[in-house]
């Protein structure tokens, strides 16, 4: 079965797509204030994410710090519901103008990503020890709906 990375168009549709969110996310005045005025590397670590998450390259977890790095960047933010619904929002939708493929199938797991990454975030974000992070420590690797593979 082919690969969700695959599916969606390998390296450069994803990271047409997580172009296009990260500039809907700086634009939005209820998720800017959480991103600042952004950061160059933010578009190419997240491209890396989604693709070592849906089965592509480990560039993410080999050269950018892996997963240790990301629960850094998010400690501390208190990323609210309302924050971490809208993100979700805004990810799906730049998935459509993004021209990702729009097949049921695909955009189940587009939003089952999102949303438990986005659920991970905002525990981490409110994690006073390490003992209040959430217990996933590595890339999650996503597979298709009903493919627990």
């Amino acid at each position: 079965m082919v690969s969700l990375y695959d599916h969606a168009g390998g390296h450069e549709a994803l990271h047409r797509f997580i172009d296009i969110f990260y500039a809907s996310v700086l634009a939005d005045p209820l998720l800017q204030p959480l991103f600042g005025a952004g950061h160059p590397e933010h578009v190419a670590r997240l491209t890396a994410f989604d693709s070592e998450s849906f089965g592509g390259p480990d560039t993410f977890s080999r050269e950018m710090g892996g997963f240790a790095g990301l629960i850094a960047a998010h400690r501390g933010h208190k990323i609210r519901e309302d924050q971490r619904q809208r993100f979700v929002d805004l990810y799906m939708a730049a998935a459509d103008k993004a021209g990702l493929p729009a097949d049921a199938d695909f955009r189940a797991a587009l939003q089952s990503h999102v949303e438990f990454g986005s659920q991970v975030a905002m525990q981490n974000s409110h994690a006073e020890t390490d003992a209040d992070l959430h217990p996933l420590r590595e890339v999650p690797h996503w597979n298709w709906p009903g493919d627990d593979a």
